[in-house]
Formats: structure tokens, sequence, C-alpha cells
């Protein structure tokens, strides 16, 4: 198992992102009727969280700094 258990900047980046892919999607659930355009705007969100990981994973922003 890893020494820093997620404590990364990439981590960081990625469940911020994440998170606010929920919250918009949520938002967009929350309308009467429901906005299907905003909650797949959150849902996409989400898939970037993914792509912001491996990219800030690739520049070494997910290992120990010492």
């Amino acid at each position: 198992m890893s020494d820093n258990h997620g404590n990364t900047p990439a981590a960081w980046a990625a469940v911020a992102v994440a998170m606010l892919g929920f919250v918009v999607a949520g938002i967009g659930l929350m309308f009467d009727p429901v906005k299907m355009s905003v909650f797949w705007v959150g849902v996409a969100l989400g898939a970037v969280s993914i792509v912001v990981f491996a990219v800030m994973s690739r520049m070494g922003l997910n290992g120990p700094s010492h």
C-alpha cells in the first residue's frame, strides 16, 4: 500500500472535480421539471475527474514528495 494514502495533489484535484460534478448533477435533478442537460454536465464532470487524475499522475503529482 502507498505511504501517502491518497493525500496527493492529483488525488485532491480529482476528488474536487468529482465533487463538483456530483453537486451539478444533483442541482439538475432538483429542478421541476428535471433539467437533464444540467444533470449530464455533472456526469461529464465526474468523467473528467478521472482524466484530471491520470494527467496529474503522469506529471508526477501522485507520488511521495521526498
